[in-house]
């Protein structure tokens, strides 16, 4: 589905560095799509928490994941959740030019607690599939008593921002180019291991095609 560019608001303005900022909504999808770990920022009894949990989308709201008695959780309150990408360091001639490829998003909003079973359920196979496509129809599924004591957050993707840079760095054309030093970036990666079964598993029993092959494939 093609979404308008995203709304330019008081709380998602680039104010700094905004030639990384981008109204795109493609690349919100595809920051959201990198990663299944974010954190979440909120204040709860006058203090801020930041909490890092695991996140599932569909077209128009990210699902939230945690535990019924996380007090972070609770919903009804302003909150800010951020999702990042580390790409690799930029080392340039001086430290003051020094920077990082990363790209990042930060969504904010009010979420709404889900409550009805089978929109929480549907939620939860969302936040499954981000994670490890294949698992929901691998794995037995959640009870009722276990969807009772799980939380699920729903938040808007309607007011996000979105900031990367890529690139070398931006000082190979001023002054210190003469100081003769080396300058780049130096890329990070991360891919899937092998997977590693349970001790108690039958010698047997080999992990399911989803899983495996994940192996040796990026990750981010």
């Amino acid at each position: 589905m093609t979404y308008g560019p995203l709304p330019d608001t008081d709380l998602t303005r680039h104010r700094r560095l905004r030639e990384q900022g981008s109204l795109d909504r493609a690349a919100l999808d595809a920051i959201l799509d990198a990663g299944f770990i974010c954190h979440l920022g909120v204040i709860v009894e006058g203090r801020p928490m930041v909490v890092p949990t695991v996140y599932g989308r569909d077209d128009r709201q990210l699902y939230v994941h945690g535990s019924v008695a996380s007090r972070s959780l609770a919903g009804q309150t302003p909150v800010c959740v951020t999702v990042t990408h580390i790409d690799g360091l930029v080392l340039a001639r001086s430290v003051f030019e020094h920077g990082v490829n990363y790209r990042s998003a930060m969504i904010h909003g009010v979420p709404r607690r889900i409550t009805d079973p089978e929109e929480k359920a549907e939620g939860l196979r969302r936040l499954t599939e981000h994670a490890t496509p294949g698992q929901w129809d691998y794995a037995r599924r959640p009870s009722r008593k276990e969807l009772a004591a799980t939380t699920l957050l729903a938040l808007s993707l309607e007011e996000a921002s979105v900031k990367l840079r890529t690139g070398a760095p931006e000082d190979g054309d001023g002054p210190d180019a003469a100081l003769g030093l080396w300058a780049g970036t130096l890329p990070l990666t991360s891919a899937w291991g092998a997977p590693e079964p349970d001790p108690l598993l039958p010698p047997d029993l080999a992990p399911p095609a989803h899983i495996a092959r994940r192996e040796g494939t990026q990750h981010g």
